[in-house]
C-alpha cells in the first residue's frame, strides 16, 4: 500500500511538458530562483491579455534564433496587443551570474519592451518540460494558452509561418 501511494504522490507532484492548446501551470521566478532585471517577480500569470513570444534561452546559444529577433522588430507589431519576454537559463552556463545579469540590465535599457527574466534554477526547465541548454520559442495567444513550441533554431519557413501566427492572433 505504501507503494502505491508513494507512486501517486510522485506522479502527482511531478511537472506536466507545457502543451500546445493549454495554459501552462503556473511558475514563479523571484529571490533565489530569479525573476526581472529589476528584482521584482516574473510569473508566467504575466502571459495574458496580450500574444506573448518567451524565448527561453541559455546564454551560451543567445545568437541561435537572432534571425527570428531581426525578423521580429523589422515587423513592429503593436505593443498594445504584443509583448515578448526574454528568459535567460543562467544554470545552463559556466558564464559568472554576476557578468550575465550585469548584461541583462543593460538589455533591458537598451530594449525597454521586453522584460527580460532570470531563471537561476532551471525552474522552466523542470515545471514546463523545456529543452534545457537550447534556445526554446513559446507563443502564448491573448488568454496565455500555448500556440507554439519550437525546441532549437528555427528555419527561414518556420520564422515566417511563426511571423503569420502572431498576425493572425493579434
Amino acid at each position: 500500500m505504501r507503494k502505491i501511494i508513494l507512486g501517486f504522490l510522485l506522479v502527482a507532484g511531478s511537472s506536466i511538458a507545457v502543451e500546445l492548446g493549454k495554459v501552462p501551470s503556473v511558475v514563479l521566478l523571484d529571490g533565489k530562483n530569479g525573476g526581472k532585471t529589476d528584482g521584482s517577480a516574473w510569473s508566467s500569470k504575466m502571459l495574458k491579455g496580450k500574444v506573448h513570444i518567451l524565448f527561453y534561452v541559455d546564454p551560451d546559444k543567445r545568437d541561435l534564433n537572432e534571425p527570428l529577433s531581426k525578423a521580429l522588430k523589422k515587423r513592429h507589431f503593436n505593443r498594445k496587443k504584443y509583448a515578448s519576454v526574454a528568459v535567460i537559463n543562467l544554470a545552463s552556463t559556466w558564464l559568472p551570474n554576476v557578468i550575465l545579469e550585469s548584461k541583462l540590465k543593460s538589455k533591458q535599457k537598451e530594449f525597454p519592451d521586453t522584460v527580460y527574466v532570470k531563471d537561476k534554477k532551471r525552474l522552466l526547465v523542470s515545471k514546463w518540460k523545456l529543452a534545457d541548454d537550447n534556445s526554446d520559442i513559446l507563443v502564448f495567444d491573448k488568454k496565455g494558452k500555448l500556440i507554439y513550441k519550437k525546441f532549437g533554431k528555427l528555419s527561414d519557413k518556420e520564422i515566417k509561418s511563426l511571423l503569420a501566427l502572431i498576425e493572425k492572433q493579434l
